[in-house]
């Protein structure tokens, strides 16, 4: 199989495998349609803040291991050795993260694919967890922002391979393809963007009263 077939199998896989939304799927079982509340985000946070703790941890799991078991599978069996492995990973895993963000069958409404993101980060190189959970929790930790912490993590991934895989054949394009990561993030995140520039955005342990009448619209 050539290079350029195994790109689009890892193209199409990846965004299917991407769209499967955990949140939207375990808020079915509630009786009720995640996007319709909260932030209207089918993502992690909004899972949080609409259905408590233990939804949110279920949804972030779930999303994580849509990313990292396929690409595990990948770099330890199907892939193991190959020159294009990481190349092959990283296409998957962005396909992965615009799967989740705008799945079909869910109208193109889904998350910001930062927990899909942190599977195909922890995938790629399991060292990259310890600097991403110093950021991420740090970062959290002191501003009570989750999209802060957020959009700090997705800066993380390109600089790491910048200093981490000089030696990959496929180098200048892992580089690429990594800051599509960030730019995804950020683009996701762009309304966060502007309520944290103006001291509106919402603190971790806000929560949204899912039989309220009418959905808020104050987007996550």
């Amino acid at each position: 199989m050539n290079l350029a077939t195994e790109i689009l199998l890892c193209i199409v896989s990846g965004y299917l495998i991407g769209t499967f939304s955990t949140s939207y799927i375990i808020g079915k079982t509630n009786h009720l349609d995640i996007r319709d509340y909260g932030s209207g985000n089918a993502g992690t946070t909004n899972a949080f803040r609409v259905m408590g703790r233990k939804a949110g941890i279920i949804t972030f799991i779930g999303d994580f291991l849509k990313a990292f078991i396929p690409l595990t599978i990948m770099k330890y069996v199907l892939l193991r050795g190959a020159d294009e492995c990481s190349l092959l990973m990283l296409v998957f895993g962005i396909m992965c993260v615009i799967g989740h963000n705008y799945p079909v069958w869910l109208h193109f409404k889904g998350g910001k694919g930062i927990a899909a993101t942190g599977g195909v980060f922890v995938a790629f190189d399991p060292w990259i967890l310890i600097p991403g959970v110093i950021i991420f929790g740090g970062v959290i930790y002191l501003s009570k922002y989750v999209s802060l912490g957020s959009i700090c993590v997705s800066m993380l991934f390109p600089i790491w391979v910048i200093l981490t895989k000089s030696a990959d054949p496929y180098y200048g394009w892992l580089i690429a393809i990594t800051f599509l990561f960030t730019a995804s993030a950020l683009f996701r995140h762009r309304s966060n963007i502007v309520r944290l520039a103006h001291g509106t955005e919402n603190r971790i342990g806000e929560h949204v009263d899912p039989n309220a009448a009418a959905a808020s619209k104050d987007k996550e």
